[in-house]
């Protein structure tokens, strides 16, 4: 019993230390102005102010910068969603020439780093005319092999009498994946979704690449450039850090138990 009371004690404590910077980031954007960056930094304001804020969406537009990341992070959401699941339900139930050398090619590309493939695809879009435009950032994310791969993992567990049931009732092979399969995968498919927009949302190094029209930049490259403008306004970066996090933060919050239970049901046997 103390030995687990101890470790109870050694969390809460860890825990704890990890919401520092966070707690401290919201501390520090409620600060006036310059009050953050003095020796030694002080952990709560002197005086609670909303000037940061306010000058983030009024002055500096943040406001346009917070649609395009919802935008983006919500299309791109749909579309992977979409077609994730059409793959990840084709290689768990569909017998076609060549099914596993093609899902363990896809699992051996999982290894590559994204940096590599960064050059080939921007060229292809250049070619493409889709610089500077939304599905320029959308198309890279449209499908990914690690949602094609948890997808699949969850439908091998449907049994593939219910499959045959539906055939034999006449049901087309769309209407057996969009009325029998997709409400069975719900779990994995809520928890690919909040992967999927909580990786789009905080992606930088893409958007940063393709867009060059500063009024389609995501939040995470307004903040890097607004923080290479306004490198001594402190209080200001973490009221826009704060705005960033935020959204993702209660999205998170909302569905995690949707989220934990797809991915307890996702690790089935391959």
């Amino acid at each position: 019993m103390t030995r687990r009371m101890a470790l109870h004690i050694a969390m809460a404590v860890i825990a704890g230390l990890t919401l520092i910077p966070g707690l401290w980031m919201v501390s520090a954007s409620l600060m006036p102005a310059g009050e953050a960056s003095s020796f030694p930094p002080p952990f709560l304001p002197s005086r609670v102010t909303f000037e940061h804020y306010a000058e983030l969406f009024t002055r500096l537009e943040i406001s346009r910068y917070l649609l395009n990341s919802i935008i983006i992070s919500t299309v791109v959401t749909a579309i992977s969603l979409l077609f994730n699941s059409m793959a990840g339900y084709a290689f768990a139930k569909y017998r076609f020439a060549g099914r596993d050398k093609m899902f363990r090619f896809l699992i051996a590309e999982m290894v590559i780093p994204a940096q590599v493939t960064t050059l080939p695809l921007f060229l292809l879009l250049n070619k493409l005319g889709l610089v500077n435009t939304y599905a320029g950032v959308i198309v890279a994310g449209m499908a990914t092999i690690y949602g094609i791969f948890l997808i699949r993992q969850f439908a091998l567990s449907i049994p593939d009498s219910l499959i045959e049931a539906a055939r034999i009732d006449g049901a087309s092979e769309f209407r057996i994946y969009w009325s029998v399969i997709l409400p069975l995968c719900k779990p994995i498919m809520v928890t690919l979704a909040i992967f999927t927009f909580l990786t789009v949302w905080n992606d930088f190094f893409w958007p940063l690449i393709v867009l060059t029209d500063d009024s389609m930049y995501t939040l995470p490259v307004a903040l890097a450039i607004l923080s290479g403008e306004h490198v001594r306004d402190t209080e200001l970066m973490m009221a826009g850090s704060v705005i960033t996090v935020l959204p993702v933060l209660v999205l998170f919050i909302a569905l995690q138990r949707y989220y934990i239970q797809g991915i307890m049901m996702g690790s089935v046997k391959g």
